[in-house]
């Protein structure tokens, strides 16, 4: 009988993959953006970004949606209950093809009035809505495609998903240059490029997994029993919904934080807005290392419920907060060493290198107390907490971040503005232990499924 495995290696088998998974889906829109700005102009690139709110809003929604499958599956698959994995899948996709297919139907009909409304310049509208209008069109693909990867991962595997956004990646990748001057029969599709690429890819790749997941009869394949219940089952949706609807509340807060601190930076000129673009570039890796460690706390602490066993519980939020202290802290401190290399691969002019560097060193800790935080909140999550967590984070950002910008913007200048992230970091790690420790510990957990 062999030895029980140190939960850091359970942690890290399950870690590993899933970090390169958000680092793959991160590469596509950087290099397609490279792709149109080199290759079409500068407009291209602009009428791509006048996209990007829709886009969040509606990513933003599609994570909720996959965050509460994913606890689910994941109680489910810590109980041994396939038969009710199927029914969380089948229920998740069956609400999600339900919004794509309305968001397609509408943004194939609307998606120029939709560009209007969001005062896209007049002269990138025509590109910024044949982008949209294909964007929108190909959702359902792109739709299923984040659900299935996200919800293999509730099983305990993340390989799949990472194979998966792998093969994606490199479809999208290739078809991109070609499809923007046409190439090898296929006709130009312009600015619409990086959609039709995506659109494509997806397609392909969802074709793939399914050969894939129906061959190694795994847990999420699409075989009869889940197509049994492709229908949307209303008491699991309840469930579904009172996990993911707060994840996506909070995604969309965070974001008009966000929008509030970038005018608050545009006062200060484009130079800062310049430095605030490469600065929140570098700060996000940093910050999809803590994010990824908290998605692995979620998932192995749900199974861990899921399977009756609260008190494994513990040691992976230890193991989180270990690994949060080792990756996002390590990253940080290389980061910090090579602050002006980095920071000099998206900026050229000297006088705007020296403030973004400056800006850098202020804020930069701070993503290791937003790891811890999140390490916290994703243990909650575990067991279908979701609602306090986020109050707790609204809370900080909007009594504590944006008031601390606001009085320190004009009392320190610019870098009071990145003041605030160590200020309202700080405060959700304090709050969300806080009650982690002092309240929600000491509560019994009973799995949902």
């Amino acid at each position: 009988m062999s030895a029980p495995q140190p939960p850091w290696t359970i942690f890290l088998r399950f870690l590993a993959p899933l970090m390169l998974s958000n680092a793959l889906q991160s590469l596509f829109g950087t290099v397609s953006n490279v792709y149109l700005g080199q290759m079409i102009g500068v407009d291209a690139l602009a009428a791509v970004s006048a996209f990007f709110p829709v886009m969040f809003f509606l990513f933003a929604f599609v994570m909720g949606l996959s965050t509460g499958a994913t606890v689910l599956i994941g109680q489910a698959f810590g109980a041994g209950e396939q038969g009710k994995i199927k029914i969380v899948t089948g229920t998740t996709l069956a609400i999600g093809l339900l919004l794509a297919v309305s968001v397609a139907i509408v943004g194939g009909l609307f998606s120029r009035q939709l560009m209007m409304a969001l005062a896209t310049p007049s002269n990138i509208l025509d590109q910024a809505s044949a982008y949209a209008r294909i964007m929108l069109v190909t959702m359902p693909l792109g739709f299923i495609f984040l659900l299935m990867t996200a919800m293999i991962r509730g099983v305990g595997d993340t390989l799949t998903p990472l194979l998966a956004l792998a093969l994606s990646t490199v479809i999208g990748l290739a078809l991109t240059p070609i499809l923007i001057h046409g190439a090898f029969g296929l006709p130009a599709a312009g600015i619409t490029s990086p959609a039709w690429a995506s659109g494509i890819a997806n397609a392909l790749t969802l074709i793939v997994l399914a050969a894939h997941l129906l061959r190694k009869k795994h847990a999420l394949a699409p075989d009869a029993a889940l197509l049994r219940h492709l229908r949307i089952d209303p008491a699991m949706l309840g469930k579904i919904l009172g996990i993911g609807l707060p994840s996506a509340i909070g995604m969309v807060v965070m974001a008009i934080a966000e929008l509030v601190l970038l005018g608050l930076v545009n006062s200060f000129g484009s130079d800062a807005t310049a430095a605030y673009g490469a600065v929140n570039q570098v700060m996000g890796y940093t910050q999809f290392t803590a994010m990824s460690i908290s998605i692995a706390v979620s998932i192995l602490g749900a199974q861990a419920i899921g399977g009756g066993d609260r008190s494994r519980l513990d040691g992976i939020v230890r193991t989180g907060l270990k690994f949060n202290l080792a990756l996002t802290g390590g990253l940080v401190a290389l980061l910090y060493l090579a602050a002006r290399p980095v920071l000099g691969i998206f900026i050229t002019d000297a006088a705007v290198l020296d403030l973004a560097q400056g800006l850098l060193h202020v804020a930069l800790w701070s993503s290791v107390p937003f790891g811890m935080a999140t390490v916290f909140s994703g243990a909650m999550r575990a067991a279908g907490v979701a609602l306090t967590p986020m109050l707790l984070s609204i809370f900080a950002i909007v009594a504590i971040e944006l008031p601390s910008a606001v009085i320190m913007s004009r009392t320190v200048g610019i870098q009071g503005v990145w003041a605030a992230y160590p200020i309202v970091f700080c405060a959700m790690f304090i709050l969300q232990m806080g009650y982690y420790a002092l309240i929600w510990r000491k509560r019994a957990s009973r799995r949902l499924i």
